[in-house]
């Protein structure tokens, strides 16, 4: 699946109307509802926030508005965007501030497109794959040698903590987990303890819409 890495905004200008556009990952209809709702209160003078949002798992939903814009020439643009370029878990908004001229349906189409393009492109969009999140346990002597091995496993460690031993939380391709296991019990002769934490996502490669 490819979701947003972080929050992307975005700023364009054309024929005086400016353009100001915001994505970020949602999980939620409820968060996607709220993500709107606060992106026009930002810009409670703007003429038009217009706004399309994708959920999957769970939840399939999707939804968009031209909020006043004639019919076809914002949301639905902005949320074929996010269906072509495979993206879910996602919420774009764009406020326009008219400048007085028209822009005509396709100028529309363009502007509301290029704008929310900017924003999730700015968001750092990336392929996420399936995993497995792990907790281990090891004494202070060996987690050097543990942090050092789990890069090379290409894991991502989520969370250090530190107490009487060394506790890392790490997330792992699901298909990748077991060799991961095995390899820091050998390397720890044993001395490492493991505790599942449950499925996760995690990052791939980034791509640009």
């Amino acid at each position: 699946m490819i979701l947003l890495s972080g929050e992307g905004n975005s700023r364009i200008e054309v024929k005086q109307s400016v353009f100001i556009g915001r994505a970020v990952r949602v999980g939620t209809p409820e968060e996607a509802n709220e993500f709107v709702k606060l992106q026009r209160s930002t810009y409670p003078d703007a003429r038009h926030t217009i706004y399309a949002w994708k959920i999957s798992g769970d939840i399939n939903m999707q939804k968009y508005s031209d909020d006043g814009e004639p019919s076809g020439t914002a949301g639905l643009p902005v949320l074929s965007l996010l269906e072509h370029g495979g993206l879910t878990n996602t919420a774009v908004a764009v406020t326009r501030y008219f400048g007085g001229i028209l822009l005509g349906k396709g100028g529309l189409v363009r502007a509301y497109t290029e704008c929310a393009k900017a924003a999730l492109n700015d968001a750092s969009p990336a392929e996420y794959i399936e995993g497995k999140e792990t907790f281990i346990t090891v004494p202070y002597s060996l987690s050097d040698k543990v942090m050092f091995e789990l890069k090379n496993l290409q894991c991502e460690i989520r969370d250090t903590t530190y107490l009487q031993d060394v506790r890392f939380l790490i997330a792992s391709s699901a298909g990748n987990t077991g060799e991961v296991l095995k390899k820091l019990t050998d390397i720890t002769g044993g001395a490492a303890a493991f505790e599942d934490n449950g499925s996760s996502v995690i990052k791939g490669e980034g791509i640009l819409l």
